[in-house]
């Protein structure tokens, strides 16, 4: 017994031997959970003689289902680790489906599991056979609400239509539900749900899992859902001994379908249950503890924890203040080889952190540029990420017809009526004209349909596509690189299948919108000139696979959300802006800007002893070819000022000055301007970036701002009263 509490502060052993009743442990970042909870369990068998496969422990994600029982190896007999009960609530439904689910009767045994895209194609074949076009009714957009249904335990038979809208979407899930059972399938929302169906169909069923389970242990159950909330309850049911490890202000996971107020739920089910709170931190230093206190107090839904460390002051924390995104990418990988030439950090120990995936691409630029390694974490590169390989093979297959490659992966996207059958038609009469079915594609419009293999809906399907891509061909000679996108992106109709108004849908717009801005350096000139260096130039960004054989010596690349359960010695948080971090759409409730501001408290505690908090004076947004101005986060005037290196931070439209980046902007307000100083043509020197040529000036806001073309740096968008320019 002495061995398996030797080492626990006086709150983790109180965790430890706790054994009997419903249990709420308040478990603050890096307050040592994981060695908490796997010393309770072989507490429990050591101790109580609790047999392991009377165990039930309920982790977030299969990795940390791994750690746990990898700890518990050295601290249980042989094999007594393989006989406990150790996993997601996914992964230990679908244990217990592949014994019971035959019981309700239409379900065998030997069920496969359907993935997002498998699920999609069901929606569309539901779609189908309802006679309803999945242009107007987006197979994705219904999967997400059948998603949402399923986690708050509403089956077809229970969905209510009070719109047009949900009436389609109500047959949809009928039918799709339907499908399922046809193929003997289960989404990954019916692990849940179906298991949730048989146990309160079937009480002899659930009778015997409550009997096995003595002691249930669920981790991170701030990010619970409805329908695993009431699983847990059942299972609970006869011992009622529940162990529930959480921490409210660390529940970030609302559009998955988390709720962090089962929390709260908890003490109103369980009025008789026991708070422990693991409140000492053994992460960070204190002076990023005290920072992160300060931001989420705000928060009205918690339970204060009283967060506390032993670690020391540390350093203080740097806010950086770059002229924009690109310098703000900059520091970070100057910041980040100077840490590790002059403190030898390794680039490993250091996260760069950021709210939303399309601010990775100018970091990944950043980085690839000065030679430096990263990785992107659990995420998907920029240049990887379906929507920009979508618009990439497009911009390729106008560039080359004869890309094949490209050819296949757009003809159907968005969906325009040509199948597996015609494709396989155009390929065979492409290699009968001895030509690439690109060529093949624009023959149809140049010659007599009879000479094809073709007629009717699918014939004109092909000419139609093919006539579309011999219009955007024809722009490339008189339209500038970004015009010619944006006719792109209209003509194809992807604004319109790609953002579906969703979060994930603004998202992969964004995402879109930030490639947009990748092709602004190339200003005027027409597409027809510059598409080819702009395709060669995402290439060499994108193939940077080699940069990461060494991933212990690469700086990781993350968004907050992903960097939940991980730490490191250095963070850089990025994009500290109003209506980035906190994302606009936050302001739209207060319940929004609470799980904001526990995103931004998740992503302080990450850090273990440095925090770079970093914003940009002025950011590219939308179609605006010019930087606008940002507003400093609201979490950065949260801080104290004591706690920053550079004294006090106050929201406001010009911050004072911080550490700098790059170069040294002048801060001092200039008066307003009333005319321009450069037009087109006009001959500048700037100090970092040298000789430019003007190709644009605009007045802004009582400012002027100039798009200037430097040779070897590209265009850059420069505010005139600060850029010090010399003509020449």
């Amino acid at each position: 017994m002495n061995d398996l509490l030797k080492g626990l502060n006086p709150a983790q052993r109180e965790a430890v031997t706790t054994v009997d009743g419903p249990i709420l442990t308040l478990a603050g970042p890096g307050s040592g959970k994981t060695r908490a909870l796997t010393h309770r369990i072989a507490y429990l068998v050591e101790q109580h003689h609790i047999a392991p496969w009377r165990i039930l422990a309920v982790t977030f994600t299969n990795k940390a289902a791994r750690e746990m029982k990898l700890r518990l190896e050295n601290m249980l007999p042989d094999g007594q680790v393989h006989r406990l009960n150790v996993g997601t609530f996914h992964s230990l439904c679908a244990r217990w489906l592949r014994r019971e689910v035959e019981t309700l009767g239409y379900y065998g045994s030997n069920f496969v599991i359907y993935d997002d895209s498998d699920q999609e194609s069901m929606v569309k074949r539901a779609l189908r056979e309802l006679d309803l076009d999945e242009k107007r009714w987006r197979p994705g957009a219904i999967q997400r609400v059948i998603s949402s249904a399923k986690n708050e335990m509403i089956t077809p038979d229970k969905f209510q239509a009070r719109t047009y809208q949900e009436e389609i979407t109500a047959r949809v899930y009928n039918r799709y539900q339907e499908l399922l059972v046809e193929n003997n399938a289960l989404d990954f929302d019916d692990l849940l749900l179906v298991t949730h169906l048989l146990f309160r169909r079937h009480p002899d069923v659930l009778e015997r899992y409550q009997e096995q389970f003595m002691q249930v242990m669920v981790d991170e159950f701030q990010d619970t859902n409805m329908v695993q909330y009431d699983l847990v309850k059942m299972l609970a049911g006869k011992h009622g001994n529940l162990f529930a490890v959480g921490d409210l202000d660390q529940g970030i996971f609302s559009w998955r379908g988390a709720d962090y107020r089962n929390v709260l739920q908890f003490q109103k089910d369980y009025p008789q249950h026991k708070i422990i709170r693991l409140s000492q931190n053994y992460r960070s230093t204190d002076t990023i503890v005290s920072a992160a206190k300060q931001i989420i107090r705000k928060n009205k839904q918690r339970i204060d924890n009283d967060l506390f460390t032993e670690r020391g002051i540390g350093p203080k924390i740097q806010v950086v203040e770059s002229y924009d995104a690109e310098e703000e990418a900059a520091f970070v990988v100057t910041e980040i080889k100077r840490l590790n030439l002059s403190e030898q950090i390794s680039p490993g120990k250091m996260a760069v952190m950021y709210r939303t995936n399309a601010q990775s691409r100018l970091l990944e630029e950043a980085f690839i540029n000065r030679g430096m390694a990263y990785l992107l974490v659990r995420g998907t590169r920029f240049y990887d990420r379906k929507e920009i390989k979508d618009a990439l093979a497009y911009l390729r297959l106008l560039y080359n017809p004869q890309d094949s490659v490209s050819l296949n992966r757009v003809i159907s996207v968005p969906p325009r009526g040509i199948g597996a059958k015609t494709m396989g038609d155009l390929d065979r009469w492409a290699f009968e004209q001895r030509i690439s079915p690109g060529l093949a594609l624009f023959k149809l419009i140049s010659e007599p349909l009879g000479q094809s293999p073709f007629n009717g809906r699918s014939a004109k399907s092909l000419i139609d596509f093919a006539t579309l891509l011999n219009l955007l061909m024809s722009a490339k000679e008189t339209l500038n690189l970004v015009e010619f996108f944006d006719l792109l992106m209209a003509r194809t109709n992807y604004k319109t299948f790609i953002n579906d108004k969703t979060e994930e849908g603004e998202e992969r717009w964004e995402n879109l919108m930030e490639l947009r801005r990748a092709m602004l350096r190339f200003g005027n000139s027409p597409t027809q000139e510059v598409l080819g260096q702009f395709l060669e130039e995402v290439a060499l960004v994108a193939d940077a696979d080699a940069l990461k054989e060494d991933e212990a010596n690469a700086t990781a690349l993350l968004t907050l959300h992903t960097a939940k359960g991980l730490e490191f010695p250095v963070v850089f948080l990025v994009g500290m802006e109003e209506g980035l971090f906190p994302h606009s759409r936050s302001t739209e409730s207060t319940e929004s800007m609470e799980e904001e501001r526990r995103l931004a408290y998740v992503g302080v505690t990450r850090a273990k002893d440095r925090l770079y908090l970093t914003r940009a004076f002025r950011r590219q947004k939308g179609y605006s070819g010019f930087a606008e101005p940002t507003d400093p986060s609201r979490f950065l005037s949260d801080i104290s000022p004591d706690l920053l290196e550079n004294g006090n931070y106050r929201t406001s439209k010009i911050a004072p000055t911080m550490v700098k980046p790059v170069a040294r902007w002048d801060k001092t307000p200039s008066p307003a301007a009333t005319t321009l100083s450069y037009k087109t043509g006009d001959k500048v020197r700037h100090a970092t970036f040298g000789d430019g040529t003007v190709i644009t000036a605009k007045l802004d806001g009582g400012q002027e701002y100039a798009q200037i073309a430097f040779a070897g740096h590209g265009i850059k968008n420069l505010a005139v009263s600060i850029a010090k320019l010399e003509r020449r």
